[in-house]
């Protein structure tokens, strides 16, 4: 059975294909299928966004589409930046992603420790051609650092300490990061829906 993933990201790729592929399913990006497009994030939660993308998509290709969104969300900070996190900064270039850490960390100045707590979040969709869907969620709690730490990481991952482990989650071996992600939490659960709603 083929699946087509909303992504091009091939991280996101490796990590979902190491749960579902065990089910049997080949996983597709866009790239995979030559479709050239970008769905515009206009929701105002990450459900809202992952089920934009699988809708999109699915009504276009005629696929089991499936599309996540994810971000970090600051406590502190209401929970910014939230939806916005992979554009937080405003700059879109290839130093987006230390543009957004910098922005963060400036905000988060003035924080007292006790204070700078925070978790990662990711929702995932699937989207049927009979119109079925079904979406799971996974977080992965911690707090900010005043500094970046680490190497192994994108994103926030380089701030983001993780309770339990107290080292960010660029410190972290891949193996333990992808084991304890918020995406690998909302996967397990993902998994197990999955596999019910193919066999309904």
């Amino acid at each position: 059975m083929k699946v087509l993933v909303a992504t091009n990201n091939k991280h996101k790729l490796e990590e979902i294909s190491a749960i579902l592929n065990k089910m049997g399913v080949e996983l597709q990006s866009l790239s995979d299928i030559g479709l050239d497009i970008e769905v515009d994030e206009t929701g105002e939660t990450f459900l809202e966004n992952a089920l934009l993308k699988a809708r999109e998509v699915e009504a276009i290709t005629g696929s089991i589409v499936i599309a996540d969104d994810s971000g970090l969300e600051v406590m502190a900070l209401d929970g910014r930046p939230g939806v916005n996190s992979a554009r937080y900064s405003g700059y879109s270039g290839i130093d987006k992603d230390a543009k957004n850490r910098e922005k963060l960390l400036e905000e988060m100045k003035n924080v007292p420790d006790e204070k700078r707590n925070a978790r990662f979040c990711t929702v995932i969709a699937a989207v049927m051609p009979d119109g079925r869907e079904l979406t799971a969620e996974g977080f992965v709690y911690g707090r900010i650092g005043r500094a970046e730490v680490g190497t192994n990481g994108f994103g926030y991952d380089s701030l983001f300490i993780v309770d339990g482990y107290d080292k960010t989650m660029a410190e972290l071996d891949p193996e333990v990061k992808n084991s304890i992600s918020h995406r690998a939490n909302a996967l397990k659960s993902f998994e197990i829906q999955f596999r019910e709603l193919l066999q309904s």
